[in-house]
């Protein structure tokens, strides 16, 4: 009867320290894992509420024909603020179709951008620190990756990854 109760003691023993081993490995995961979705969906969060849209497009190849003027006006069509800083830090790439490159950003709204160059500014800014949904941005790009005799591609690119792009037929 003894060596029963004793037997019985040890398992039970042995299940209380292998629950107290299990639910120390298995919550610091679920913790990390509810802390990745949580962020992850954070992310798509942000991801689905901003969102800006291409709205029309201008190539001014008369005044300088050796690097002309791309005119894009975008739309804020999200749910969220874009700020400037976003704006100043995100990506433009224009050229000719297949022969494009990247261009540096050099302010707001300053004039002409000069070649290789972009700037952007807000019209009618409710706000002027950020892009407001339901406001247009002007951005104009000028490089001499334009030759005239191809199609022109544009592509914007927010630095969290959201881009929008287009090809403008001179023609």
């Amino acid at each position: 009867m003894s060596s029963e109760t004793i037997t019985t003691a040890l398992f039970l023993i042995t299940a209380v320290i292998a629950a107290s081993v299990l639910i120390t490995a298995i919550f610091p995961a679920i913790f990390q894992m509810a802390g990745t979705f949580s962020s992850a969906s954070h992310a798509a969060d942000q991801n689905i509420r901003t969102d800006f849209k291409i709205i029309s497009h201008n190539v001014d190849t008369s005044t300088t024909p050796s690097s002309p003027v791309v005119y894009i006006w975008m739309k804020n069509v999200g749910s969220a603020q874009i700020p400037l800083s976003d704006i100043q830090s995100s990506d433009v790439f224009c050229g000719d179709v297949g022969s494009f490159g990247r261009l540096n950003f050099i302010g707001l709204g300053t004039g002409s951008p000069g070649n290789g160059n972009w700037e952007a500014q807000l019209m009618a800014p409710a706000n002027p620190n950020y892009w407001d949904p339901g406001e247009t941005l002007e951005v104009v790009a000028q490089t001499s990756k334009i030759t005239g005799n191809n199609d022109v591609y544009f592509q914007f690119v927010l630095p969290d990854g959201i881009w929008r792009s287009i090809q403008i037929s001179l023609s």
